[in-house]
């Protein structure tokens, strides 16, 4: 049965405001209004990027940055976006279709989803945006492509790692991380620079490589 204790007053605002957020703007990605705002400062367009989850955030991005690789693994949606890029006639975005099934990742012999990573040289991007399938191989896998000052965005940050969150199901100190591949993560990333947002239904992180 489906559980409710999660609409206090303070959840049903925060619903509220992210729908008229929504409403008002539907062509930014679907990210916290904060991250959405640090994006339009921190991205240049000079800047190449990868993503993970598709959408009208891969329209956004494409209008922003140089060179865009972004990754799909649902086939109906991503004949949707694929159209979306055509129109603009976005030749600079490099899409792709890698079905999948969200699950445990063998990071020795990871699914093809995770392994267009692996095509990437080392510290060749600026950005990368983990929003799909396999979310803490791709966060944990991409880290070593970024360039120094290069950022990761994870959203949905909240139902993966530890946080004081206020928005449903997010992971406590007690709860500690998601899987063995997110605790390694949390390793990795440990002196990183990390700016965590909220809207009170879902958070967005930034982690900041030295």
């Amino acid at each position: 049965m489906r559980s409710f204790r999660h609409w206090t007053p303070r959840y049903i605002i925060s619903r509220l405001v992210e729908k008229q957020y929504r409403r008002t703007h539907p062509g930014l990605p679907w990210l916290t209004q904060d991250a959405n705002r640090m994006l339009e400062t921190l991205l240049l367009p000079t800047d190449r990027g990868l993503e993970f989850g598709s959408g009208g955030s891969t329209v956004w991005f494409a209008a922003r940055v140089s060179h865009l690789t972004s990754v799909e693994h649902n086939p109906e949606w991503h004949a949707r976006v694929n159209t979306w890029l055509a129109e603009k006639r976005y030749n600079h975005v490099d899409y792709r279709l890698n079905p999948g099934k969200d699950g445990a990742v063998d990071l020795n012999n990871p699914p093809e989803y995770v392994r267009v990573i692996d095509e990437l040289a080392d510290s060749s991007l600026d950005f990368a945006l983990v929003d799909g399938i396999y979310r803490d191989a791709c966060a944990l896998r991409v880290l070593q492509k970024l360039k120094p000052g290069g950022f990761l965005i994870i959203d949905n940050v909240n139902l993966h790692l530890p946080c004081k969150s206020h928005a449903p199901n997010s992971r406590t100190a007690q709860d500690g991380p998601r899987t063995p591949i997110w605790a390694q993560f949390v390793q990795e990333t440990a002196g990183w620079r990390t700016i965590w947002t909220s809207n009170g239904i879902s958070d967005t992180a930034f982690f900041f490589k030295d």
